[in-house]
C-alpha cells in the first residue's frame, strides 16, 4: 500500500509509538515538513528513523494514522542599542496513533522538496522473512 513517508525520525520517538501507541511530535525539519504539510487527520504514515538518503526496499518502521495536525510559528526577537534580530520558525505538531509495524516494498518518491511516498506492507509477528 502507498503510504506518505516521515524518515530520520528518532529511533527513541519510533519505539516509545510502539510501545505508548499516542504521541506528538513536533517536525522541524525541511524534508519531512514538506511531506507533512498538506495532510489529513485520519491518513496513515510511513514513519522511520532510516534517514531520507538511506530510505530503500527493506527499510522497517512503523505505520501511524494521523490524529490532529497544526501549524505553528514562533517569532523570537533579541536586540540592544545597536543590535536588532528576528527570527521566525515554522513548525508542524502532529498527533500520531500506532497501528502497525510495517516494511518498505518500494521508493516512490524521495526528491528534495517533494512529499516522500514509499509502497510499504504491515510485518506480521509471525512472519519469518
Amino acid at each position: 500500500m502507498e503510504y506518505v513517508a516521515l524518515t530520520g525520525i528518532s529511533h527513541d520517538v519510533v519505539t516509545d509509538l510502539k510501545n505508548h501507541g499516542l504521541r506528538t511530535i513536533e517536525i522541524r525539519s525541511p524534508h519531512n515538513f514538506f511531506t507533512t504539510l498538506n495532510l489529513n487527520v485520519g491518513e496513515n504514515i510511513f514513519l522511520t528513523s532510516t534517514g531520507t538518503q538511506d530510505l530503500t526496499a527493506g527499510t522497517k518502521g512503523i505505520i501511524v494514522k494521523l490524529m490532529q495536525h497544526q501549524v505553528s510559528t514562533h517569532r523570537i526577537i533579541n536586540g540592544t542599542d545597536n543590535f536588532y534580530e528576528e527570527r521566525e520558525m515554522t513548525m508542524i505538531r502532529i498527533q500520531l496513533q500506532s497501528k502497525c509495524v510495517a516494511r518498505v516494498r518500494k521508493v516512490l518518491s524521495n526528491e528534495i522538496g517533494q512529499v516522500t511516498l514509499v509502497d510499504a506492507e504491515e510485518i506480521s509477528f509471525y512472519d519469518a522473512r
